[in-house]
């Protein structure tokens, strides 16, 4: 025969039971519409007094989570915050107007570097700190910025700033020029993928107008008009491997996807967006993209391009992915790691990387594919 519990248990089970609740149906909301906090926002809590408080960019999140509440018939007081803020006004635009800036997973400058975003580059603005600002870049990676590396815009300045006929930064760095001279004061610095505008042309010099109003020369030979460059994109194992060779030597540098430095997954994001493609920013993000090959047997299923990914398995058997590379051939890899460099999976080669090898997890192959998960500048939607 069964114990019964004490009434005073029973109860007490209970309020723990109803006390959960909520922050289980948080939970399940998290995981439906926000299960990656680096391109969603939801930061949201149910107070013991039952108000609902936090912060979210997902509309849709939020009325979920109501729906559940009023099925579950908690009461509560909303005071969540849908993102944009209020308070950022109609300037919930910007753009990048320094060669490249880099944003930060908290707003400060002790805060880990994230993610980097080009001059040029449009932003979604969601909320304030001080003088930081949480953004969100077209990859849809969000982190923070400080306010005086963009400029802040209204939608009809963005759309202005988008119409706008461009110039692409194609040269690994240059700088831009006050005159259409070499011995001129110095504008700025600039990288590849940086954006500018095309104001004229003046001999061997193109003229050229920043986000925030500033005007400088910048060669001819350095950058190319935009929809041209654009248009002259092929991409191609051979490209892919051109691309990449441009940067080795480049030092690493944790959360860089620039030609200042580069993180591993940052170079291959450089690599295809100087192709044409925008991959997601982390590596474990584009381990989800394209499609699988088989190497049970073997690399010679490989191509030049096929992004490699290195980590560790879990206790439950999913793959832990910290590392990517890309395939050359010949059982030869290019990666950031240290340095952006060369290495081989052959072990006989004098360049063989042992560590790396006895890490691989799986490839993905995106040339040639569908290409799941990445976006085409040409057409500017998700493939």
């Amino acid at each position: 025969m069964k114990r019964l519990l004490p009434a005073c248990f029973l109860l007490l089970a209970i309020q723990i039971a109803l006390a959960q609740q909520p922050a289980a149906l948080i939970e399940q909301v998290r995981k439906q519409h926000a299960p990656d906090k680096r391109t969603a926002i939801f930061e949201v809590a149910l107070s013991e007094t039952g108000v609902l408080s936090g912060k979210t960019n997902l509309p849709e999140a939020r009325t979920a989570l109501l729906e559940k509440f009023k099925i579950a018939k908690i009461s509560l007081t909303d005071s969540l915050q849908t993102l944009p803020a209020a308070s950022l006004g109609a300037e919930t635009f910007g753009v990048v107007r320094l060669s490249v800036v880099n944003v930060r997973s908290t707003p400060a400058q002790s805060g880990e570097l994230a993610t980097q975003a080009l001059l040029g580059m449009p932003l979604r603005v969601l909320d304030r700190q001080g003088g930081w600002y949480r953004v969100q870049t077209p990859d849809q990676y969000i982190a923070w910025l400080e306010g005086g590396s963009f400029r802040r815009l209204d939608r009809a300045g963005l759309d202005r700033w988008q119409r706008a006929r461009k110039l692409i930064v194609t040269s690994n760095q240059t700088t831009s020029r006050a005159d259409a001279n070499s011995t001129s004061l110095p504008v700025s610095d600039l990288v590849a993928g940086d954006l500018l505008e095309i104001l004229g042309e003046q001999g061997d010099y193109f003229q050229a107008g920043y986000p925030d109003g500033r005007r400088a020369h910048i060669l001819k030979t350095e950058v190319q008009p935009y929809e041209d460059w654009l248009s002259s994109l092929k991409i191609s194992e051979s490209s892919l491997v051109q691309t990449g060779q441009r940067f080795l030597g480049l030092p690493y540098l944790w959360g860089g996807t620039s030609a200042k430095g580069v993180d591993c997954s940052g170079f291959t994001k450089t690599v295809f967006f100087l192709n044409g493609y925008v991959l997601p920013r982390d590596a474990s993000q584009q381990a989800l993209t394209g499609e699988a090959i088989d190497t049970k047997t073997g690399f010679e299923t490989l191509r030049p391009g096929d992004l490699l990914f290195f980590g560790t398995k879990r206790e439950d058997g999913s793959d832990r992915v910290v590392h990517v590379a890309m395939w050359i051939g010949k059982g030869r890899f290019m990666h950031a790691s240290d340095m952006v460099q060369i290495n081989s999976l052959d072990p006989a080669a004098p360049d063989y990387d042992g560590y790396n090898h006895q890490r691989f997890l799986f490839a993905k192959r995106l040339l040639g594919t569908p290409m799941k998960g990445v976006v085409a500048l040409k057409g500017g939607g998700e493939n």
